[in-house]
């Protein structure tokens, strides 16, 4: 399971052009799940991507998670992250977990964040559809997680 986490000021999620999620300060999460990726996996991930320490202390150092600064988690699926590029100029997207078992996985990571964080400060793309995804990174930071 991959996980894209993205620390911004801002982010939004919009389907036929209406804005379905927005967040403020937090992480926007592009989540890709690969073939053998398990509820396990999501659970480890998870834990991760709540305590992973990307925010600043008052020193200025990244050494807060967003928890600490009770920031908001936007979830997106991503299929594209669990493409292999390895060969050619065109990505393979042989390893994708198959999208009935994407999406249950992506709904038990969902379901499971909300359970262990805030259901207020969790938000989602739509599964499975054609989004369109703004946001503000901030720094620029960005970590690729994998569990």
């Amino acid at each position: 399971m991959l996980g894209l986490i993205q620390r911004v000021t801002q982010a939004n999620v919009k389907v036929n052009g209406e804005t379905i999620s927005e967040i403020g300060l937090g992480v926007l999460l592009l989540l890709g799940m690969e073939k053998g990726d398990t509820r396990g996996q999501a659970d480890k991930l998870l834990h991760k991507v709540l305590n992973y320490r990307i925010f600043s202390d008052p020193q200025g150092k990244m050494n807060l998670s967003i928890q600490d600064i009770e920031g908001s988690l936007l979830v997106v699926s991503q299929f594209t992250l669990a493409a292999s590029t390895d060969k050619g100029l065109r990505p393979s997207f042989s390893s994708a977990l198959p999208q009935d078992e994407a999406h249950f996985l992506y709904s038990y990571f969902v379901e499971v964040a909300c359970r262990d964080y805030d259901p207020v400060k969790v938000a989602t793309g739509r599964f499975g559809t054609d989004m369109k995804v703004s946001l503000v990174n901030d720094g620029p930071v960005t970590f690729l997680l994998k569990s």
